[in-house]
């Protein structure tokens, strides 16, 4: 049974390097929003509203990565092996079936993406050609989604570390060349993505064959479709598709309502939201090294284990959130001249960076909840209390605090500190058994 400084180890073991790859996601982000960011404040939020639609198409899926973690975690502990394996096989079939109905449905979900997000007219244009080339990107992306949540699952955080940094690098720097160089403008940090995301599933395939062996990848197809353990499986990965489109729709709901004040507003929210992508990056780091952990321990039945992970991940959540806060309320102006130099939107945004500087202290605990729920695999659990939170959210903006932009951000900050509450409760009341 580990100590607590070995267990302090293994923690930092899996979420150093989950750092490293996850702050490389908003580094890419950053780029595109720098690129654009030098052409116009329309090219800022057509980007960022495009994002975002990809965003909702592609975070409803992460059930794909977060199912196949806890799973796969579970069954390690358990030391099973020919669950690990068709954990594994489960995740890559949903992954095609779901990749090849974005592609036949793809005019239609342009058609609700610039709907639902409001999509000002001037920028429709531009989304809508970032999102014909990027779709094509979804049997690749989804395929990863599935293989990275297997790695961690494994507790190996090296191969998602060199995959998602392989990516995020071919990514900005075909990103720069086809806007800098090609004059591609938005079409050219959609093509980046698409490139590096196929560039990523073959590197993805490549480590999984080497290391663990062809046998990973020999499935039968009874043995993938029998009923009873594929139901499970899909009831869990059911449960947290519900709680990722509660999540996304709180995000569309807040682009959507920026994007009804005007484009400059609508531009320092884009950029302020790409600051809390920083943030979630990076606590996420301990927290998928908590779904890793704390999957594995409970498999294995070590609770006193389980117990340490817990309380050690929300002490290093907590160090990394105060560290960021401290940042983005010391250093928020030249932060924000990385992503523009536009004078109108650097003007506004010193107003608002308050609302950076309180988030991540009080937010943090939803992102290492997370990753212990999923770590127990506890998704009906995720799902009531991400349920409970949006309703919240949604009231207090509706009926509260719906003054343009600051009701906005209070109703937001509320929902964040509401998550990470909910689950708070529901753990303190049932503990492991609310799975």
């Amino acid at each position: 049974m580990p100590g607590i400084n070995s267990i302090n180890r293994e923690i930092l073991r899996l979420a150093v390097p989950n750092i490293v790859s996850n702050l490389s996601v908003p580094l890419l982000s950053t780029v595109d929003t720098a690129l654009m960011g030098r052409l116009s404040a329309d090219h800022i939020g057509a980007v960022g509203l495009a994002a975002m639609v990809f965003n909702f198409i592609y975070w409803n899926f992460g059930f794909l990565r977060m199912g196949t973690t806890g799973m796969t975690a579970q069954a390690f502990g358990a030391r099973d092996e020919e669950g690990i394996r068709l954990v594994l096989g489960r995740s890559l079939l949903i992954a095609v079936i779901l990749a090849l109905l974005i592609i036949i449905l793809r005019w239609a979900i342009l058609d609700v993406g610039i709907l639902g997000m409001n999509v000002p007219g001037d920028q429709v244009g531009l989304v809508s050609q970032y999102f014909m080339i990027r779709v094509w990107a979804a049997p690749a992306t989804l395929g990863l989604y599935a293989m990275l949540g297997w790695f961690f699952g494994m507790q190996n955080a090296i191969y998602p570390l060199v995959i998602t940094i392989a990516i995020n690098v071919v990514n900005m720097v075909a990103s720069y060349l086809l806007v800098s160089h090609y004059q591609l403008a938005i079409r050219g940090v959609a093509w980046g993505t698409l490139i590096a995301q196929y560039l990523g599933v073959l590197l993805a395939y490549l480590f999984l064959v080497v290391h663990y062996g062809r046998q990973s990848l020999r499935f039968d197809w009874k043995e993938l479709t029998d009923w009873p353990a594929f139901s499970g499986f899909l009831r869990i990965n059911g449960n947290l598709f519900i709680r990722t489109v509660c999540l996304t729709f709180a995000f569309a709901y807040f682009y959507a309502q920026s994007a009804q004040l005007n484009e400059v507003l609508l531009a320092v929210n884009v950029i302020l939201l790409q600051l809390l992508n920083w943030l979630s990056y990076a606590v996420d780091g301990f927290a998928f090294a908590a779904e890793s952990l704390v999957g594995r321990f409970y498999g294995a039945g070590d609770f006193l284990s389980l117990r340490r992970v817990i309380r050690l991940s929300f002490v290093w959540g907590g160090v990394i959130a105060l560290g960021f806060g401290v940042a983005y309320g010391w250093g928020g102006p030249w932060i924000f001249r990385v992503y523009t130099d536009q004078p109108d939107v650097l003007a506004a945004g010193r107003e608002w960076l308050i609302w950076m500087a309180i988030l991540p202290v009080l937010s943090f605990a939803s992102y290492i909840w997370d990753g212990i729920f999923i770590g127990l695999t506890a998704s009906r659990a995720m799902r009531n209390t991400m349920v409970l939170a949006l309703v919240l959210f949604l009231a207090i903006h509706r009926f509260g605090f719906n003054a343009p932009g600051w009701g906005l951000w209070i109703s937001f900050l509320l929902f964040m500190v509401a998550r990470g509450l909910f689950q708070t409760v529901i753990f303190w009341r049932k503990g492991f058994q609310m799975t």
